[in-house]
């Protein structure tokens, strides 16, 4: 009889720590679920910038922050309308610009478009003023549609630059 009540003694110990060991695992679990839905996206877009537009064209530059695989921005779109290409410099000194398809967008890493490298070139867009923002959507192959808010500056008239921010 001893036995027996040390037997179910045990049944209802060993269910209890079953209990336990669910309730703790069911948080842990719900925190890893958390801290994983938290994770960065893929692709992050930052310090987007246009100068005021000169004769309908103008240039935008922006960071762009690869927390993944490579991948490759093929398209880009204004909020206000107009065409973007994408301009990389090249030859001797970097000296000559030519028009890509597409910009390469190593894994792991950040790319910074700047005047005398990768930037985009936006023609027949509608009005654009200084110290008004607009939305730039980069296309990526594999990370999809990011969208992030360029300011519109003018340097010329004191606005702010994309070099000094």
């Amino acid at each position: 009889m001893r036995h027996a009540r040390r037997r179910r003694s045990l049944a209802v110990l060993a269910g209890r720590t079953a209990v336990t060991a669910t309730l703790l695992a069911g948080p842990g679990a719900v925190a890893g679920c958390a801290a994983q839905a938290g994770a960065s996206p893929p692709i992050q877009v930052a310090s987007a910038y246009v100068p005021v537009p000169h004769a309908g064209i103008t240039v935008a530059y922006v960071v762009i922050r690869n927390n993944g695989g490579a991948d490759r921005l093929v398209a880009a779109h204004t909020s206000a309308g107009g065409r973007v290409t994408f301009r990389t410099a090249h030859g001797p000194g970097a000296s000559v610009m030519s028009t890509i398809t597409s910009v390469r967008v190593p894994g792991h890493a950040t790319l910074a478009m700047r005047p005398n490298g990768v930037h985009m070139v936006i023609t027949g867009a509608g009005p654009m003023r200084g110290g008004k923002d607009i939305t730039l959507t980069l296309d990526f192959a594999r990370g999809g549609p990011v969208s992030v808010v360029a300011t519109v500056t003018n340097p010329q008239s004191g606005g702010s630059s994309y070099f000094l921010n």
